[in-house]
């Protein structure tokens, strides 16, 4: 079978592509199981310096592959979006890759790919992204971290308005409230990505590490963590409420769901 994910490293730069493009990178558990060991690569190699995390294809990601995922996050809770390494690429159930990740996003970038932008060091989208939060609309709410910082980093009224509605928006509106740093032309996103990562990868590697660790102090850590152990004691009933199995039915069938509040 092909790699779900691909690791190249170029110079200091460890490139790392969820390579599911049939599924639009839909991210199953194999998935989140490789981007986990791609993200201890890039703690673990002293070469690596900075990576950049991107899709193949002309989509970043539909999101969650739920039928095959919800059974994970059923029987072990959120942490299950972690993977089985030693930092969560969402930088919330453990703890944060200690390198700056650039983030390339083009095409359906759902509901992880918001969660990632939120959890990655520098966000570079292309003109044609399409973010949408969609799990207020099958009957579930995020995990991933969406809950937790887009308040803080985007602003409440920014942040609600998506994760209440369920809208999708594009790259001038994602610029616009902060999710994207960088806007380029559709096909560029990756090359930009890399750019920026390589002028990190210049930088005395010590001075950066230092840099990320006591910014996340200072913006991150004590809040968040508070909003994280929430999360883990809201999400399980609101997983076995009849919404969210009218969600995910709902979204296996393709079509609209029929909410009872139930």
């Amino acid at each position: 079978m092909s790699p779900r994910v691909t690791v190249d490293r170029d110079g200091h730069v460890l490139l790392i592509g969820v390579n599911r493009p049939e599924k639009r990178n839909a991210w199953d558990r194999r998935t989140i199981e490789e981007v986990g060991l791609a993200y201890d690569r890039l703690a673990e190699d002293p070469e690596a310096r900075v990576g950049v995390l991107y899709g193949h294809g002309d989509h970043f990601s539909a999101g969650l592959d739920l039928a095959d995922v919800w059974p994970a996050v059923q029987d072990e809770g959120p942490e299950a979006l972690s993977g089985g390494g030693s930092y969560d690429p969402f930088a919330l159930w453990k703890p944060p890759v200690p390198k700056p990740v650039v983030l390339a996003v083009q095409g359906i970038s759902f509901t992880l790919s918001i969660e990632l932008a939120l959890a990655c060091d520098i966000v570079v989208g292309a003109d044609d992204v399409r973010f949408r939060q969609l799990e207020i609309g099958r009957g579930i709410i995020p995990f991933g971290g969406a809950t937790v910082r887009a308040t803080t980093q985007l602003g409440w009224g920014n942040a609600m308005r998506f994760l209440l509605t369920g809208e999708e928006f594009g790259a001038e509106e994602a610029h616009r409230i902060g999710l994207l740093q960088e806007v380029v032309a559709p096909g560029a996103q990756l090359e930009r990505a890399t750019e920026i990562a390589r002028l990190i990868g210049e930088q005395a590697p010590l001075g950066v590490q230092g840099t990320l660790a006591n910014a996340r102090v200072a913006q991150r850590l004590e809040n968040e963590r508070a909003a994280a152990d929430h999360l883990r004691e809201l999400l399980p009933d609101i997983l076995a409420s009849e919404d969210a199995a009218e969600g995910l039915q709902s979204f296996v069938e393709r079509r609209p769901a029929r909410f009872t509040g139930r």
